[in-house]
């Protein structure tokens, strides 16, 4: 077979379907959460915190992930909102990840809820690749109960444009003799790599169409942009992506969360938020076991599919969410290179039991003063919901 065929497989809003399947078959809930609007990222409360996944009925009202439960609740005051369980989450995602691998071994997960898969190889075994990317999508949805998109294509890049074509559960297809009738006439903010910067200078050219960065002179087009960006998105826009299927190893034992934003992140103010989100997220969960980490680690991929991660070794074991999430802003500045970040992941390892951790006897007392607040902000959680207290980067204030 002579041209690649690479699949990239989407979970339909992951957190949300993955609760309303666990709802439906084992708490009997009545109400399907996936056919209502609704949201994971809050609780009962309906006060604040950041959307992590927004049914398709919230994304017609316009609610996005990685908004805050406030601005959403201003859209859709009548929103279901239910708190991550990133337990059940990552069940479910091994579960996802195990029927994806029984058509090729050769994966690549881009994020819990999404994954490359290289069908080079074992895509003559079906009538087609169509076919075979129908089959997978309808098995997964027999077997564990949730749907997804699939695009199929001969590189990363259409794969991953095809399926974000029209959802929920559907198979597209964007090979290369497709892209004039399926992706050319696509604003150009749709093609990976076009973020709002790059977005406005297009448009003081005149180019607001895909088709229309593609039929552009690179050389007059790379004067504007910069050789390096302004080559990448015109060979993005032609379909010219030689980025490789990377299967990677299983993640080490250890606390993590991620997410995949709607949109391309490029200022530090920005991923600032969703740091102190992920760390609490991620802190809590330590707290809840009686566990404290040694070492965090901070992934980010870009919109390029391009990964970089760094990890910090701490002296002393932690699970102070303010420790937590200074670690992780310092790791991200030396991770970020500039370039629009899709998805961005926090990872607690070197998990130690909270009674044999070494004991900071000499801590000063701010960290006291912070472990202390940590436990109070717990305890009220806890018994009014998550979101009975927010730290006022959610209201609108700016991070340090």
């Amino acid at each position: 077979m002579n041209s690649r065929v690479i699949f990239h497989i989407d979970v339909n809003s992951a957190y949300l379907s993955w609760e309303a399947v666990y709802g439906i078959s084992v708490r009997k809930d009545e109400v399907d959460l996936r056919e209502v609007p609704s949201i994971i990222g809050g609780d009962e409360s309906r006060r604040r915190g950041i959307v992590l996944a927004a049914s398709i009925p919230a994304r017609k009202k316009g609610i996005q992930t990685a908004e805050t439960v406030r601005e959403a609740l201003s859209k859709c005051p009548d929103l279901i909102i239910r708190p991550p369980c990133h337990g059940l989450y990552e069940k479910f995602s091994e579960a996802f990840l195990k029927e994806a691998l029984e058509f090729s071994p050769v994966l690549e997960k881009f994020s819990i809820d999404e994954v490359f898969l290289d069908m080079t190889e074992t895509a003559g075994q079906y009538e087609s690749p169509y076919e075979a990317a129908c089959l997978l999508k309808d098995r997964i949805y027999e077997k564990l109960g949730f749907t997804v998109n699939i695009g199929v294509a001969p590189n990363k890049l259409l794969a991953k444009m095809a399926s974000d074509f029209e959802k929920p559960n559907k198979v597209h297809t964007l090979f290369q003799e497709e892209i004039p009738a399926k992706m050319w006439p696509l604003p150009v903010e749709n093609l990976f790599s076009v973020g709002p910067a790059t977005k406005k200078k297009l448009h003081n050219l005149g180019i607001r169409t895909i088709g229309e960065l593609a039929h552009m002179n690179p050389e007059l087009l790379k004067s504007h942009i910069g050789n390096k960006h302004g080559m990448l998105i015109y060979e993005y826009a032609n379909g010219i992506d030689r980025a490789p299927v990377e299967a990677g190893q299983a993640d080490s034992k250890g606390y993590g969360n991620s997410v995949t934003l709607p949109s391309d992140v490029d200022s530090l103010e920005e991923s600032d938020v969703v740091l102190l989100s992920l760390a609490e997220s991620v802190a809590s969960r330590l707290r809840a076991d009686r566990v404290k980490t040694s070492c965090i680690t901070v992934e980010i991929k870009d919109c390029h599919f391009r990964r970089s991660s760094h990890q910090r070794k701490l002296s002393v074991p932690t699970d102070i969410t303010d420790e937590i999430v200074q670690t992780a802003k310092k790791l991200y500045r030396e991770c970020f290179r500039g370039v629009s970040v899709r998805l961005i992941g926090l990872r607690a390892s070197d998990i130690s039991s909270e009674e044999f951790s070494q004991m900071d006897l000499f801590g000063d007392q701010k960290k006291e003063k912070l472990r202390k607040l940590d436990q109070s902000i717990d305890a009220i959680r806890s018994k009014y919901g998550r979101d009975a207290v927010q730290r006022a980067t959610f209201l609108g204030a700016k991070t340090d």
